[in-house]
């Protein structure tokens, strides 16, 4: 691995210079710093807060876990064989995160605090110009997002809920400073972040009231230690480890065929879906309320063994009235009534689909992506690259999240092929590279036509993973060994170079 001493620069002074510019220390952008460190690209990373992590430092909420095996949730370079959990825990995946940091010296190229708030293209210098919300300037060869999808916190605009007097926080900005024990608690919401942590709060609250708009398919599986046997053989008996992995990488693909090509095999899913709320759940009428109308899959699938027994609690009401306005004391539903409340948990997720529009992008000429992507729809040159767009890259961009493995795995087939574009761009003697157009709508319309066989099209119901035209710019749309086929290598053809050097006069010469 080549060691690439970081930038030095005081931004009091003047722009930072880099070649690269990453955004973001999730996955993604600790993945990408790895590639260029090992490639010897002189890079910087800009983190909005104080500490790396993305997703997993700012979702600390009680219950926090992942719903993807650990063995596969982690860096196929980089595996961690002593796992506490099968499915892990945000404590664990932190963790992992930060030892990968310290493990690569990536601290040393970050600079924290720097919440990145616009960035143009400058055509006569082929170089990106990135202002953060401080205003500190930085200057890159090569711009690079790994801010990913699910950081901004959706809180709908409800009438009233300024005037709140009791405490009202996103799941994702938990506020551990808040004691629960005996409050009435109103959860927003019945997406993954509200399966995982209505159980862990239902114990201690004095009355749950959870408000249901749309019924989530859950389906059960119990999340034991990882026995002290198991973990020392995966650290020290060769292949072990491995194995797993693999085992675990293609049950998930399974799942992930029947959601893109015979949605018709998930009725299974469906069957221990009405099982999981038949077993815990007596109350005949409360589980038609929880049983969903869609095919499952059509929305994300969740995981756990005691959500509905949390909500089968006597403490515990489940809402399904549309909340009309929130009073200073409590929560009023489109019937009339008003519930008093101490404190409001909004499990509501996040901005995804309009997450672009938070960041000014300004490419050659002044082009506006955020005008473009409202035009015409988010979407890039497989799911990294913008046409037109010179050295712009975005990771787990559009159409690259999925709905049934790991995203890690396709993290790290998109750190390689950016890898390789950079690469490219040095080989040709060139400046700067983007897709072209033509081969960006080849590429997004097979994806969009095949999406439309998928379940997520065909479930019958609406989901984060759709635009507002009902149109899918979340989700890849088949198997993630497609996608890494896909992205294997960069296909020159596929791209315009410019700034490319001239020829040496000697090299004219030999040219006629």
């Amino acid at each position: 691995m080549t060691v690439v001493e970081p930038t030095v620069a005081d931004t009091t002074t003047g722009p930072v210079h880099t070649r690269a510019l990453v955004i973001g220390t999730g996955f993604s952008g600790l993945g990408m710093g790895i590639e260029l460190q090992r490639r010897g690209v002189d890079f910087l990373i800009l983190e909005k807060a104080d500490d790396v992590g993305g997703t997993w430092r700012d979702n600390s909420y009680p219950g926090c876990a992942c719903d993807i095996p650990a063995h596969l949730y982690s860096f196929s370079f980089e595996p961690k064989p002593d796992w506490t959990y099968m499915w892990s825990l945000q404590p664990e995946i932190l963790d992992y995160l930060r030892g990968v940091t310290e493990k690569y010296g990536l601290r040393r190229y970050i600079h924290f605090g720097a919440r990145v708030e616009r960035a143009h293209w400058d055509d006569a210098e082929y170089r990106w110009h990135v202002f953060t919300e401080d205003g500190r300037e930085y200057v890159a060869q090569f711009l690079i997002s790994g801010a990913g999808a699910l950081h901004i916190p959706s809180i709908p605009d409800f009438e009233g809920l300024a005037d709140f007097e009791g405490e009202a926080f996103h799941s994702a900005q938990w506020d551990h400073g808040v004691d629960l024990t005996g409050k009435k608690v109103a959860v927003i919401g019945t997406g993954a972040s509200a399966i995982q942590l209505v159980p862990e709060i239902v114990d201690k609250v004095g009355e749950l009231q959870l408000y249901q708009r749309t019924p989530a398919w859950v389906l059960p599986r119990s999340n034991n230690p990882i026995p002290g046997w198991m973990r020392d053989a995966f650290g020290s008996v060769p292949g072990t480890r491995a194995a797993l992995r693999t085992g675990i990488y293609w049950f998930q693909e399974a799942l992930g065929f029947a959601m893109t090509k015979r949605p018709e095999l998930l009725v299974l899913g469906e069957k221990a879906g009405k099982w999981n709320i038949r077993h815990q759940v007596r109350d005949r009428e409360l589980r038609r309320r929880l049983t969903p109308s869609y095919q499952v899959g059509c929305k994300r699938v969740l995981f756990s063994n005691n959500y509905f027994r949390a909500i089968a609690k006597p403490h515990s009401e489940l809402v399904t009235d549309r909340i009309s306005r929130i009073t200073p004391r409590g929560i009023v539903t489109a019937d009339g009534k008003e519930r008093d409340v101490d404190v409001i948990v909004f499990a509501t997720g996040f901005h995804v689909t309009d997450s672009y529009t938070y960041v000014g992008i300004k490419g050659p000429g002044g082009e506006d992506l955020v005008d473009r992507w409202n035009r015409e729809g988010v979407q890039a040159h497989r799911g990294i690259a913008v046409a037109d767009m010179p050295n712009l890259f975005f990771l787990l961009g559009p159409n690259t999240g999925l709905g049934h493995n790991s995203v890690v795995f396709m993290i790290e087939s998109q750190i390689r092929y950016v890898g390789q574009a950079i690469g490219a761009v040095d080989k040709a003697g060139a400046q700067a590279l983007a897709p072209t157009r033509s081969a960006q709508d080849s590429f997004n319309a097979e994806l969009q036509d095949d999406l439309q066989g998928a379940v997520w099209s065909t479930g019958g119901c609406s989901s984060w993973y759709l635009d507002e035209h009902g149109k899918n710019r979340t989700l890849w749309s088949g198997m993630t060994w497609q996608y890494w086929l896909s992205t294997r290598s960069l296909k020159r053809s596929e791209y315009r170079f410019s700034g490319v050097a001239s020829a040496r006069p000697s090299q004219r010469a030999a040219a006629r």
